[in-house]
């Protein structure tokens, strides 16, 4: 069911699209820090794919503001986040494994506020939903670059506390689990308008899908060492899933418990 939504509520949403405007600057802002900063050619061609893909979901995001036809300033407490975090990516103090983290954890944030206009959108109608669809290809490709990061991460650290390199299977890791997104959400990359309805659930069955794929490669591993980073990688994938789905989790866990009883 649909509503009038008061100006006041239509501002917020105003308000969250320009927070969203405000990190996605960021995000290229780092993008470009970090390939400044990495000798590595794999991981400095795949920080440029993502810069160039934020350069184009910039566009996608003024396009949505545009259409939404209200535009807000960003929150004062967003732009000192975003202050504190362009000094932390230019401290020489940390290594590029943290300053790769951090921005990992900006894209997975910026995901969460994608999906919060979403679901705010699909709520209060559909002239609003109309002018915020576009932004779902934006959150794919955010979650897509989240597993990327995550493989840049392993590299990064492995080399870090051993000076080796890490196996070659983790960017196997990051492919599949790009194959696991396409699979979930279709090819939105190459659609302009984003025409996919991006739901908790479905981010939700694709991590599973995902930690699916980890004890897949578990079972076949020989290596305690690399069982063990695995489990590690299980771990904080399903911990992410409780903390930011939990909710979501739970009732859909009941809908299923329901069904079994037919």
């Amino acid at each position: 069911m649909t509503f009038t939504v008061t100006d006041s509520k239509r501002n917020a949403i105003a308000e969250k699209l320009a927070d969203i405007r405000s990190f996605q600057h960021l995000l290229i802002a780092n993008e470009q820090q970090l390939i400044g900063e990495c000798s590595d050619l794999e991981i400095r061609d795949r920080l440029q794919k993502m810069l160039d893909d934020d350069h184009k979901n910039l566009g996608i995001v003024e396009t949505a503001i545009a259409a939404y036809g209200i535009e807000a300033k960003t929150k004062e407490t967003v732009r000192e986040i975003v202050h504190q975090s362009q000094k932390m990516m230019q401290s020489p103090e940390l290594s590029l494994y943290e300053k790769v983290g951090s921005h990992e954890l900006l894209k997975h944030a910026q995901v969460m506020s994608g999906m919060i206009v979403h679901k705010a959108a699909q709520v209060v109608g559909a002239d609003i939903s109309q002018a915020i669809t576009p932004l779902n290809a934006v959150n794919f490709e955010n979650r897509a670059h989240q597993e990327q990061l995550k493989g840049i991460l392993e590299v990064l650290g492995t080399r870090e506390l051993t000076g080796q390199e890490a196996d070659q299977g983790v960017w196997a890791r990051v492919n599949d689990a790009m194959v696991a997104l396409s699979d979930i959400f279709g090819s939105v990359v190459t659609q302009a308008t984003g025409q996919l309805d991006l739901k908790i659930e479905n981010v939700l069955r694709m991590d599973h899908k995902k930690v699916d794929m980890l004890y897949s490669e578990i079972e076949k591993c020989e290596d305690p060492q690399k069982i063990q980073e695995m489990f590690a990688q299980v771990f904080q994938d399903l911990s992410v899933g409780a903390s930011h789905f939990g909710t979501e989790y739970l009732y859909l866990e009941s809908k299923a418990n329901k069904a079994k009883t037919f």
